[in-house]
């Protein structure tokens, strides 16, 4: 997709970081905007200030774990623009609780991450992908991803990223064997300065842990987040790479030796990299990759 201007974007998760900028970015391309976010406040302050840019904005609140919700989306942007052009399924959580292992994860835990990250962008693409198909003009639709999609997993995020991710390439394929005129990518990047790790903020009350906060663990992540690449930088990069038809964008170069060790691994049929978060951070904070 390289024309935008007069276009529709909807992109959920959108009232703040990598949301909110790739929001602002298209907005600034011409595209009319349906922001979707589970904060009804945050929400109503992103579509005021992407308003300003000249386009047309509307605010739908939206829980992605719904797939009613989802569809309601889907209702109230055709309602309002009547064909959508550029889907984004962005919306996402990380969950911090304190586990030994996987296997000691509580079923709530995995009820809404996975609900989140995996089952928001099914629902999405379920919602939105055959209207866009069928008015059969050029589209987009990107999936914000990981690297954690990519990388070794860890815990229940890595999980629901590497779900999605495949999730992902399934759906290009298929449009590519539909011979239709979407394009996709996968948005994986590494650590950006967001809000995520206060994910707890939004989780429902009925899917609360029995596992404790690993306080340990959300503290060394908020820092390193805190000193990432900002989400505008992310938004810049994402456009580029979309305008360019390249499927994998992956802003944070500075891990490619990481990704090829892990399929070098696999190649070779041993062990997979170890993969303890608060190793990986605590290794972030002291090192100097240049770009995180």
């Amino acid at each position: 997709m390289k024309d935008f201007n007069g276009k529709n974007a909807v992109i959920t998760g959108a009232a703040s970081g990598i949301g909110y900028a790739l929001a602002e970015k298209l907005a600034k391309e011409g595209m009319n905007i349906v922001l979707a976010d589970i904060e009804q406040e945050a929400l109503e302050t992103a579509v005021e200030k992407i308003s300003e840019h000249g386009v047309e904005t509307l605010g739908v609140k939206t829980n992605v774990m719904q797939k009613n919700e989802v569809e309601h989306l889907f209702k109230e942007s055709i309602k309002a623009f009547d064909k959508v052009h550029f889907l984004c399924n962005n919306a996402g959580v990380a969950s911090t609780v304190l586990a030994h292992g996987i296997w000691e994860l509580d079923d709530k835990d995995w009820e809404w991450v996975l609900g989140v990250n995996f089952y928001g962008t099914l629902y999405g693409l379920q919602s939105f992908v055959p209207h866009m198909i069928k008015h059969n003009e050029e589209g987009h639709v990107l999936n914000t991803i990981s690297l954690a999609g990519i990388l070794p997993g860890e815990a229940i995020y890595g999980v629901s990223k590497h779900a999605a991710l495949a999730l992902s390439e399934s759906l290009w394929q298929g449009l590519r064997n539909a011979r239709s005129n979407i394009g996709a990518s996968v948005l994986c990047p590494g650590f950006v300065n967001t809000n995520i790790i206060e994910s707890n903020r939004n989780r429902p009350d009925h899917l609360t842990s029995k596992n404790k906060t690993n306080f340990i663990l959300k503290k060394l992540a908020s820092t390193v987040l805190k000193r990432g690449k900002e989400p505008d930088d992310i938004a810049d990069v994402t456009l580029d790479a979309i305008k360019n038809h390249h499927f994998y964008i992956l802003p944070h170069t500075s891990y490619d030796e990481m990704i090829k060790e892990r399929y070098s691994r696999i190649l070779a049929r041993t062990e997979p990299q170890t993969a303890d978060m608060q190793e990986i951070l605590k290794g972030t904070l002291m090192g100097d990759k240049g770009e995180w």
